[in-house]
C-alpha cells in the first residue's frame, strides 16, 4: 500500500525525501522499499548509514555500501561528513536525529545527491517545524530556503489494527513540494502545507485522513481505529456519515 508517487520520489536525481511517523511505522521497511527501486532502475552509488542495518542488499545495477552506527561509524554527523568523500548518488540516512546530521544532510540535498532519510514526526507540517527548530534561531532563515529549495516530498505513516484484529494497514499522508509548497516554506507557512496536499490530489498527493477513509470504506478497519488515527476526527466524522452505505 506504499502510494505510486513514492516511486517518483526515488527518481529525483538530488534533493531530500523524508519518511515520518512514529516508532514502528515501518518507517525502514519504506526506506529499504526505496533503496532496492533505484538499485534495480539506476547505476548509481548509494550509501547507506543505519541503526541498525535491517535488510542486506545486493547489487543489481547500482553500487550499495551499507554502514552500521556504532560498529562501522560513530554517529550519523560523522559518518555522513565522511560519506560525501566517497562520491555516492544516493545517500540514506536511518535517521535525522541532531543539528549535525541534518545539517549534513540539507547540504548533500542541495549539491547534487539524492537525500533519503527518516523522521520521528507524525505529519508533514510537523516534520517541517522539526527541521527548522534543530537550528538556532540566527539559522533559521537560511535552513527555512535550504528546505524550501531541496525539499521533494515527505510521506507520512503509521500502521493501523485491521478491523479483525490480525494484520496492519499501512495509512500515510503525501506531500508532493510544488510551487505552493516552496511558498509556504519559505513564507514559514508550515500550517498551509495540509491545503496544499488537500488541492494536490492529481500530483499524487493525500492527507492521512483520505487514507483512512478508503481503509474504512473498504471494511479494512473499524470506525474507532479511523477516527483515533486521524488528523482532524470532526470532519473525518462527518465525510463518513454523509457517505452512502455501500450495502443500500
Amino acid at each position: 500500500r506504499i502510494p505510486a508517487v513514492v516511486e517518483e520520489f526515488t527518481r529525483h536525481a538530488n534533493g531530500l525525501v523524508l519518511v515520518t511517523g512514529p516508532t514502528g511505522a515501518g518507517k525502514t521497511t519504506t526506506l529499504n522499499f526505496m533503496i532496492d527501486l533505484i538499485n534495480a532502475e539506476r547505476r548509481c552509488k548509494i550509501i547507506s548509514v543505519e541503526d541498525p542495518v535491517e535488510y542486506i542488499h545486493q547489487p543489481k545495477r547500482a553500487v550499495i555500501v551499507q554502514q552500521e552506527l556504532y560498529s562501522d561509524v560513530k554517529s550519523f554527523s560523522a559518518a555522513l561528513i565522511h560519506v560525501l568523500r566517497q562520491d555516492p548518488d544516493v545517500i540514506c540516512i536511518g535517521e535525522m536525529r541532531d543539528y549535525e546530521t541534518t545539517a549534513t544532510a540539507l547540504t548533500a540535498a542541495e549539491t547534487g545527491h539524492l537525500v533519503i532519510a527518516t523522521c520521528h514526526t507524525p505529519n508533514s507540517m510537523q516534520t517541517v517545524e522539526r527541521i527548522v527548530s534543530v537550528f538556532p534561531p540566527d539559522q533559521q532563515n537560511q535552513v527555512i530556503t535550504q528546505l524550501a529549495n531541496c525539499l521533494r516530498g515527505i510521506l507520512a505513516q503509521r500502521l493501523v489494527p485491521a478491523a479483525d484484529r490480525k494484520s496492519r494497514f499501512l495509512a500515510s499522508e503525501v506531500l508532493v513540494v510544488n510551487p505552493a509548497a516552496k511558498t509556504h516554506i519559505r513564507e514559514k507557512e508550515f500550517h498551509k502545507l495540509i491545503n496544499v496536499i488537500q488541492t494536490g490530489q492529481r500530483f499524487g498527493m493525500r492527507t492521512m485522513d483520505d487514507a483512512l477513509l478508503e481503509l474504512y470504506d473498504a471494511g479494512e478497519i473499524t470506525y474507532d481505529t479511523a477516527l483515533a488515527n486521524a488528523y482532524d476526527p470532526a470532519t473525518l466524522r462527518a465525510r463518513i456519515h454523509a457517505a452512502p452505505d455501500p450495502e443500500e
